[in-house]
């Protein structure tokens, strides 16, 4: 009598899987990867020294919670991946409003959408001020005294804000990040604002420095795309939801060493 072959339900399991996993890009449609990156490229915009957009550690590795999620963006697309650097975080918004670039995670204000289409919140950074050495500066309300000068990166949302709500201190504008760091050092500014996860990092930078404890605001992270590309938002709305149950947001957090963040934002 011959014998039945014994059949591996295991093996037939994982083969479905792989196979599932290998089927991924060809669940996108073309529609979807024409519209939301019309190259054939997926051009993402950064710029260096925040963890939420890009940094390089002492080895040469890029890091970065947006650069991790634009690989991996582009993945599932199976199209390549082609990071756009620039100085400054406006002109990475200058380039997603022209349609240079394809898409860019950054704070979600609703001054923004008027210039592009953010999928839900993936997490959430705190606004605060970070100190040069041997500051008098104790709490938040010392920031905002006369003769006080707050430094903010040029065309920030940093600027808009504290621009209205300071009362006494003067805003300074900052060109980069680096330039802001010499300001501190130099005492041609008194403290500097913006998220605390660029904050920490400037603050590894200037010995003796530190990040004030309190927090003026937070910064809800998105990822935006150009205007007239609506119809790759419901793809994007589930790779970010994917992207965040799969803990791909979290391991990007974490090798990006993102600090400051009250963690993941879920629907």
């Amino acid at each position: 009598m011959r014998k039945r072959p014994v059949i591996n339900v295991l093996s037939i399991v994982v083969a479905m899987l792989i196979a599932g996993g290998c089927a991924t890009n060809a669940t996108v449609s073309p529609g979807v990867r024409q519209v939301l990156a019309p190259t054939g490229k997926l051009r993402a915009g950064y710029y260096p020294g925040s963890p939420t957009s890009m940094i390089k550690d002492a080895s040469g590795e890029i890091k970065g919670v947006g650069y991790d999620l634009g690989s991996e963006l582009a993945a599932r697309l199976g199209i390549p991946f082609e990071p756009v650097v620039f100085e400054r975080n406006a002109q990475v918004l200058d380039a997603v409003k022209s349609g240079r670039i394809d898409i860019t995670l950054t704070n979600a204000t609703p001054a923004r959408t008027k210039d592009m289409d953010f999928t839900p919140p993936l997490f959430q950074v705190e606004l605060g001020f970070l100190l040069p050495p041997n500051s008098k500066i104790t709490v938040m309300a010392d920031v905002d005294r006369p003769g006080i000068r707050v430094g903010v990166s040029e065309g920030s949302t940093s600027e808009g804000a504290l621009s209205r709500e300071l009362k006494n201190a003067v805003v300074v504008r900052a060109p980069t990040l680096k330039n802001a760091i010499d300001m501190l050092s130099s005492g041609k500014i008194d403290a500097f604002a913006t998220n605390k996860a660029i904050l920490f990092e400037m603050s590894d930078e200037l010995a003796g420095s530190r990040v004030l404890r309190e927090r003026w605001g937070l910064e809800n992270f998105a990822m935006g795309i150009p205007k007239g590309r609506e119809l790759a938002m419901p793809f994007l709305g589930q790779f970010v939801d994917g992207a965040k149950a799969d803990g791909i947001v979290g391991r990007a957090i974490e090798r990006a060493g993102l600090r400051g963040t009250l963690g993941e934002v879920s629907r």
